[in-house]
């Protein structure tokens, strides 16, 4: 019985992520339809490596901060990880306040999906603009965050193995909401912040050609961007689309 529920909840999770998964591959396999010349791959291990990173700040933070998540290490590991699979997926809401579930976790999965663009050769240089390129290119991102989401929700170094989340011990702490909200709000955090980067930033690096007022735009209107170059130790205002703040104030 218990090793039906397990299988259970296991098929839920990898439905959910299969799903958006999924919906990203079909989105692209239509747009490349029109569009049969072969791109060029994501530079994997950027995406890897900075992934990790992230990963090691988001469980150093929880372990900082969270005395609960540090009292349960203490137990069986692989028993402990498994009890928390079994009490995960039953519900849609956990225990996390509104902002975590629905701000903090769609900011995640911007982060995620900002991870996979800035290493591809041509995709990171893709502005906003409705056109498959560039909408084939988001839900590419989509799909690493749900990937990313999933890990870190459920995965081997995840909420669940280091903090028991779900298990009998902490009920009602995993639900589905982080697992379908990551990626979703994610995707949508990012488009946002694409849309701000190409109107708005643009103005001021347009109207206001000072370093400062740059630098504060980029950083202030692209949090989630600014984040993800920090991962791959640029300077916070990179852009891959443009040159940096100095070429822009010297040639006004």
């Amino acid at each position: 019985m218990e090793l039906d529920a397990l299988v259970r909840v296991k098929i839920r999770v990898a439905m959910t992520a299969q799903r958006l998964l999924l919906c990203s591959a079909l989105c692209t396999l239509l747009l490349r339809a029109s569009n049969p010349e072969p791109s060029p791959t994501v530079n994997w291990r950027g995406v890897l490596l900075q992934s990790g990173l992230f990963l090691g700040i988001e469980h150093g933070f929880r372990f900082a901060t969270e005395a609960d998540t540090r009292q349960q290490l203490r137990g069986p590991f692989v028993r402990d990880y498994f009890r928390s699979l079994k009490g995960s997926g039953h519900h849609w809401g956990d225990t996390d306040p509104f902002l975590v579930n629905y701000v903090g976790h769609p900011l995640q999965g911007s982060v995620t999906g900002f991870i996979w663009t800035q290493n591809h050769p041509t995709e990171s240089r893709i502005e906003f603009s409705n056109t498959p390129a560039y909408w084939r290119s988001r839900l590419k991102a989509m799909g690493w965050s749900a990937v990313y989401s999933t890990q870190f929700e459920l995965g081997p170094v995840s909420e669940a193995s280091l903090g028991n989340l779900g298990s009998p011990m902490v009920p009602r702490t995993a639900g589905l909401v982080d697992l379908v909200v990551t990626p979703l709000g994610g995707f949508g955090f990012q488009v946002a912040e694409d849309v701000l980067d190409r109107f708005a930033v643009r103005w001021v690096e347009k109207r206001l050609p000072n370093r400062g007022a740059i630098i504060v735009a980029r950083g202030v209107l692209n949090p989630a961007r600014t984040f993800a170059n920090c991962l791959r130790f640029r300077v916070p205002w990179h852009r891959d689309s443009r040159p940096g703040v100095n070429a822009i104030t010297e040639r006004q």
